[in-house]
């Protein structure tokens, strides 16, 4: 005797990450003159500066196999699989001041940053 087994459909997940109109052109305009073609941005959290945790953005080659694999915006983003609960919500600015200009993180997990805005303290979110 057979039993079939039913799956309930999976429901929706948010966005790990999103990106601004002024990021997605930032990031366009950087793969472009970048010198070999690239899979996507890599984005990660890592361990550093003062207030704990720094966001790591690098080129990516190819997606590595546990990656989560975002599209905004004609933009491909790869998340290194242990920052994922620390980005969940997060969206990605690109901000140009008299002084600087520089990719911000809008991180809904932020608990604290340092005061040069270099680092960061992320609380992972909690599963459900």
């Amino acid at each position: 005797m057979e039993t079939a087994v039913s799956f309930r459909p999976r429901r929706p997940r948010p966005a790990i990450v999103s990106l601004t109109d002024a990021a997605a052109k930032q990031v366009k305009a950087i793969m472009a003159k970048a010198d070999k073609p690239y899979a996507g941005l890599r984005v990660g959290v890592k361990a550093g500066g003062c207030a704990g945790q720094e966001y790591v953005l690098s080129y990516a080659e190819a997606a590595d196999p546990l990656d989560e694999v975002v599209t905004d915006k004609d933009v491909t983003i790869l998340i290194e699989p242990k920052a994922v609960l620390y980005l969940v919500g997060t969206v990605i600015d690109y901000e140009t001041t008299k002084l600087s200009s520089k990719f911000v993180f809008n991180n809904p997990n932020e608990t604290d940053a340092c005061g040069c805005g270099e680092s960061v303290t992320i609380t992972p979110v909690q599963a459900d």
